[in-house]
């Protein structure tokens, strides 16, 4: 066999260069493939159910989209957290529910691929809408006796119907993270509402937030999930504040008392970001 030409030959020196650089480029694209993988998996790695009532479902917050009148806001906290961490969301939470409606109706995305799960509830069962009725259209009394009322049945029913619900998604979604986030405070006491319901029936309805995510809080930890408390996050940013984070009474009635945008973005969506780390 006749010998290469000369100029067709590698220098003897260029050779282990030339070895290297084939091996430099082989590791740099296994190497990308890699990260390709690592971002792709990262990207999927968060699979979010988001259940429970109005406070989760963004109703006050706006924009509901097709969702009827379940009213899941674009604004709630559980579609700004998925948007924010790239999470497959199944939202699920609905205007008006109550525990028994959340194990009726709600809890159909939940398996053992569930890494995320988030709720509110128990405001409803303790009557919440009728509290407020009571108290904007009766008299100081007639405020009070109700939420006595509304707070015997959170000490007295409520922590069953709360055990069995976070019992069947720890059943249905064993591999999740499952997080219980409360209610805030709705009034800012002494602030700056000349209208409206007066300070007695104001303090009286906060009393009634306090029950609820103590009561909350006391089961959340029996049944060993993680509680984030919204009261302190809301403080200073309730109704009659100089800062509202919350609806008062408005139009379109459903809305009153409600997380507003600012409540959702900067109230409930920094809580679960420390509740996820």
């Amino acid at each position: 066999m006749r010998p290469l030409p000369a100029q067709s030959r590698l220098p003897r020196t260029q050779l282990p260069a030339t070895r290297s650089l084939v091996l430099l480029s082989v590791a740099v694209l296994a190497l990308l493939g890699l990260s390709s993988a690592a971002v792709a998996h990262e990207a999927a790695a968060e699979d979010y159910v988001a259940l429970g009532d109005s406070y989760s479902s963004g109703t006050g917050a706006g924009d509901y989209g097709d969702s009827g009148s379940c009213m899941r806001s674009a604004n709630a906290y559980p579609r700004l957290w998925a948007d924010a961490h790239g999470a497959a969301l199944t939202f699920a939470a609905c205007s008006g529910a109550r525990t028994h409606d959340v194990l009726n109706n709600q809890l159909g995305g939940l398996d053992a691929g569930t890494t995320l799960v988030t709720i509110s509830v128990g405001g409803n069962d303790a009557g919440f809408t009728d509290v407020i009725t009571t108290c904007t259209l009766g008299s100081d009394q007639t405020c009070l006796d109700r939420i006595e009322e509304a707070k015997d049945y959170v000490h007295g029913t409520l922590p069953g119907l709360l055990d069995n619900v976070y019992d069947t998604i720890e059943d249905r979604a064993p591999n999740a993270e499952i997080i219980v986030l409360g209610y805030p405070r709705l009034y800012q006491l002494d602030g700056s509402c000349s209208v409206g319901l007066s300070e007695t029936k104001r303090a009286a309805i906060n009393s009634a937030a306090d029950t609820l995510a103590e009561v909350t809080r006391q089961r959340v930890a029996a049944a060993g999930l993680t509680f984030v408390d919204l009261r302190g996050p809301f403080t200073g940013h309730g109704i009659c504040s100089d800062d509202w984070w919350l609806n008062s009474l408005t139009w379109p009635i459903v809305e009153s008392y409600h997380p507003n945008q600012e409540g959702q973005a900067l109230g409930y969506l920094p809580a679960l970001n420390g509740a996820t780390g």
